[in-house]
């Protein structure tokens, strides 16, 4: 009997079969991993063990390296220094239930990297589950802890959602938050004007997005909606999947000012009515500020009657004072360049020049 490949039915056939087979080598892939890192553990916690009642020293984990890199040359997971990461990785995790259900679902060097980095071990465990839930790879995760995102979370962010947001919604939607946002991307000096801010963060939406978290997608900048005739424009406008909400963001340069909330709140209503659709929920509006006084904020959210949050952000960090006048100009060093060139080209030897 012949296959009609015309009809579509061979076409899901197929898409199926693509789909099981990759699932097939994800599973595999996660359980070899596991397999691994138990083994590390395993190693780990008997060298610790001997060290602990017989005294082992440094030299006996360089002979044991030696040893075993001689038995099973084709692994290269026992050097010395490997050794001791998984003595300090048992060490760390003495609970093997915990590695085999946390630790062991990410790669070794993520667990490597978060034993040199984070000592915290509640923290720890935080990044490696965000890890396991958003697919984090080692060069992410590093950027994550190094950025400090685990002390920059929802928690110290101020809203009004437990006000306004049902539960578990707000909890959820203050989770989503972070202050300050790390924008050191960007090339930006200190005295950016909004504008400049924006069409920074558009220029970079990729890194932009990452600092934004898991959910958040980009609708538009600028985007224009229309009340009672007139346009306004919405400085950034996302919808976030896991909230099931539109996000509105409102970008400023300078401190927190108390009219900012009442601004977003004529920006979340105007969404409300004229973009969310009768499966969303309501949107939600965060103002960045450079700067904010937490006091202030919690006045000017107190009797607003839409979800708001107001956070900060920060851009690289900028030269000391005591610096910046020691350092030359792009005009200076400009002149300097010029100069050289046309000492090249008229065939002096620049370094034998005096000073």
């Amino acid at each position: 009997m012949s296959i009609d490949l015309r009809s579509g039915d061979y076409d899901k056939f197929l898409h199926g079969l693509k789909e099981r087979i990759r699932n097939a080598q994800t599973q595999a892939a996660l359980a070899v991993n596991r397999e691994l890192v138990m083994l590390y553990w395993q190693i780990g916690r008997e060298i610790l063990m001997r060290q602990q009642e017989q005294g082992w020293g440094a030299k006996v984990i360089s002979k044991l390296a030696k040893d075993l890199q001689s038995a099973f040359p084709e692994m290269k997971g026992f050097s010395r220094t490997n050794l001791l990461y998984m003595r300090a990785f048992a060490e760390a995790y003495p609970d093997e239930q915990l590695v085999q259900q946390v630790a062991g679902q990410i790669p070794w060097f993520h667990n490597c990297m978060l034993l040199d980095k984070v000592k915290d071990p509640e923290e720890r465990l935080w990044y490696i589950q965000q890890t396991i839930q958003q697919g984090w790879s080692r060069s992410v995760l590093t950027q994550r802890v190094e950025s400090g995102l685990y002390r920059r979370q929802g928690a110290g962010v101020l809203t009004n959602f437990t006000q306004m947001l049902p539960q578990p919604q707000s909890d959820l939607a203050q989770q989503i938050l972070r202050d300050p946002y790390n924008f050191d991307f960007l090339s930006l000096g200190h005295e950016a004007q909004e504008r400049e801010l924006e069409t920074a963060l558009i220029r970079h939406i990729r890194e932009f997005l990452l600092e934004m978290g898991v959910g958040f997608s980009f609708v538009g900048s600028q985007y224009p909606i229309q009340v009672s005739g007139k346009e306004y424009r919405l400085d950034l406008l996302f919808y976030h999947f896991r909230l099931h909400c539109f996000v509105v963001v409102d970008l400023k340069t300078v401190e927190f000012e108390p009219e900012f909330s009442g601004k977003m709140n004529f920006y979340v209503s105007a969404v409300d009515d004229l973009l969310r659709s009768p499966i969303d929920n309501p949107t939600i509006g965060i103002v960045l500020c450079k700067t904010q006084d937490h006091t202030v904020v919690e006045y000017a959210l107190r009797d607003v009657n839409k979800p708001i949050g107001i956070s900060t952000y920060q851009l690289k960090n900028a030269l000391p004072e005591s610096l910046k006048g020691n350092l030359p100009t792009i005009e200076e060093l400009e002149t300097q360049l010029n100069i050289l060139s046309v000492e090249v080209e008229e065939g002096r030897d620049v370094e034998e020049q005096p000073d």
